[in-house]
């Protein structure tokens, strides 16, 4: 309802999802410090980078999966005299996460797959490690086993996302 919470939250959502994530990663571990004086980690870096960013899409998500509920729930919910909030719980909020559950399955997995950037700035997540793995044996495998490792982990969490979306949605199947 507030116009400029409003503005302002749809520009911080659109400038985290429209710039990519290697700048912003740059922008909280290089130009930030020097900007207000605060010393971050690449560790701490790389966790505000991808929290702030996942969380745009995220909220993005989460508002397609609101707007996807037909008016007539809100309506109902009205007729029946129940208040707006209760009626964003118990009706349009399930529906809504029923609807957002493979997207937001989706962007973790991106996000996963994403977070191999974070070795520029020398954390050494599984791809920081393979580039130091091959840089003391000239090795090539070592990248091979790292496709292998998250070819593992992604499909374990798609896995995992599959039964969990199975389970939520069980009584839309009968």
């Amino acid at each position: 309802a507030n116009r400029i919470l409003s503005g302002i939250a749809a520009f911080i959502v659109e400038f985290f999802r429209t710039t990519p994530p290697l700048v912003q990663l740059f922008w909280f571990f290089f130009a930030l410090p020097i900007l207000i004086n605060v010393n971050m980690t690449p560790t701490m870096a790389a966790v505000v980078t991808f929290s702030i960013q996942s969380s745009a899409f995220f909220a993005e998500i989460f508002r397609g999966g609101i707007q996807s509920i037909d008016k007539g729930q809100w309506e109902g919910a009205d007729s029946l005299g129940i208040p707006r909030w209760k009626t964003f719980q118990k009706i349009i909020l399930p529906q809504a996460l029923i609807v957002a559950l493979r997207p937001y399955g989706n962007e973790i997995i991106l996000m996963i797959k994403g977070s191999a950037i974070v070795a520029i700035v020398t954390v050494f997540d599984l791809m920081g490690e393979t580039r130091r793995a091959y840089s003391r044996t000239f090795d090539f495998q070592t990248y091979i086993w790292a496709a292998v490792l998250y070819l593992i982990v992604v499909e374990a969490l798609r896995n995992i996302w599959h039964v969990l979306e199975q389970r939520l949605t069980r009584h839309l199947k009968r």
